[in-house]
């Protein structure tokens, strides 16, 4: 293999795929990068085993083949290279040599027949999804997925397909993020299409998303492999098996006592308040009487300290605890901005906040467990 390629293309392909490889492993081609030379085009591949990353960029190929480099001294070796064409060739012993200016460098490599096979997109049964909207769903829910382990179909987010509309679901047992958008046009898809997507494929996603131009997101999927294909990058990720909790059931119906307050006001307000709480457990306490909102919160360790919101509120009084960090994520994954509603039943009930903008596309729902304090 021997190839000539522009290093700011080849730098902006390795950025968006070296997340993707295992730092440490018992298998170390995995720490690897696979290149394959063919026509005018460089394809790059990492994987982890678990899911992949397969993009490429325009090269010239004096000789078309493959090699395999180690990933994380490829990457940093090229950040601090010069702008310029960069030759990339394979010598014997698996070994690659690299020139760029007057940079020579050779690195040791491995053999390509280790690298492990990556799922290949499957032809003709992808479905569109708009960039916007996908990554708008991302980023109102990712926060709420479960760091346990042992939570196994929690460490993911639902993703709801149907012909006119697409909605995700995140849940850690505390709390739950659903968030919907109609007004859409998914063809194929007939009645309902459920899938669990996993946490580390959803933040390979959003940094996927977050650097297109692509107006779509192509997915697709078989019995084990989920694939996204976002412009010329394909990420595959394993599906994750299991049942994902019945979260319709956990939706509040009849929280008949409402609040609306101006979400930089509130975000503001448990941030100071948050400072006193128990380290633990986080716990702060909202008292909700004639007109005003009282945040506190109180530990031995460190003192006590409360804020007063004044805002219309004309039900019973009513003192709920919650967890401040819960709360302060929902209003951050909100940009702090607007207003929202909290509603409330009594204090033993889950509690249910949305942003209050009757014009917003996104239907936007974050149901919260309540603490004893």
């Amino acid at each position: 293999m021997e190839i000539t390629v522009s290093r700011q293309d080849l730098l902006r392909e390795l950025t968006a795929t070296q997340s993707v490889v295992e730092r440490k492993t018992t298998i170390p081609i995995l720490s690897n990068f696979l290149l394959e030379a063919d026509g005018d085009r460089i394809v790059i591949t990492a994987t982890d085993l678990d899911q992949s990353i397969r993009t490429s960029c325009a090269a010239k190929v004096k000789k078309a083949g493959s090699c395999t480099i180690p990933a994380r001294k490829l990457y940093d070796y090229i950040r601090l290279l010069g702008d310029g064409d960069m030759s990339i060739k394979l010598l014997e012993n698996h070994w690659v040599q690299i020139r760029a200016g007057r940079s020579n460098t050779r690195m040791v490599g491995m053999a390509r027949a280790n690298f492990p096979q990556v799922p290949e997109f499957p032809s003709g049964s992808a479905t569109k999804i708009p960039v916007a909207s996908l990554r708008t769903l991302i980023a109102r829910t990712i926060f709420a997925i479960s760091n346990e382990e042992s939570r196994y179909t929690l460490n993911g987010a639902l993703l709801i397909l149907k012909a006119e509309s697409i909605a995700m679901v995140a849940t850690d047992g505390h709390r739950l993020a659903h968030i919907e958008k109609g007004g859409e046009n998914f063809p194929g898809i007939n009645t309902e299409k459920k899938t669990l997507v996993p946490r580390k494929a959803l933040q390979e996603l959003q940094s996927l998303l977050s650097s297109t131009e692509a107006e779509f997101v192509e997915f697709a999927d078989d019995d084990s492999t989920l694939f996204f294909r976002v412009g010329h990058r394909v990420l595959t990720s394993r599906k994750l098996t299991g049942q994902f909790p019945n979260y319709e059931a956990v939706m509040p119906r009849d929280n008949n006592k409402f609040v609306i307050v101006r979400s930089p006001d509130l975000s503001a307000s448990i941030q100071r308040v948050a400072q006193f709480a128990d380290e633990r457990s986080g716990a702060i306490k909202m008292r909700l009487e004639q007109n005003e909102m009282k945040i506190s919160s109180s530990s031995t360790d460190s003192g006590e300290s409360e804020d007063t919101i004044e805002t219309p509120y004309t039900f019973d009084a009513i003192v709920v605890g919650f967890n401040s960090v819960y709360l302060i994520e929902f209003l951050k994954a909100i940009g702090n901005e607007g207003e929202v509603r909290l509603e409330f039943k009594d204090a033993q009930s889950a509690g249910q906040i949305r942003p209050e903008d009757a014009s917003d596309e996104y239907k936007y729902r974050y149901i919260i467990m309540p603490m004893r304090i």
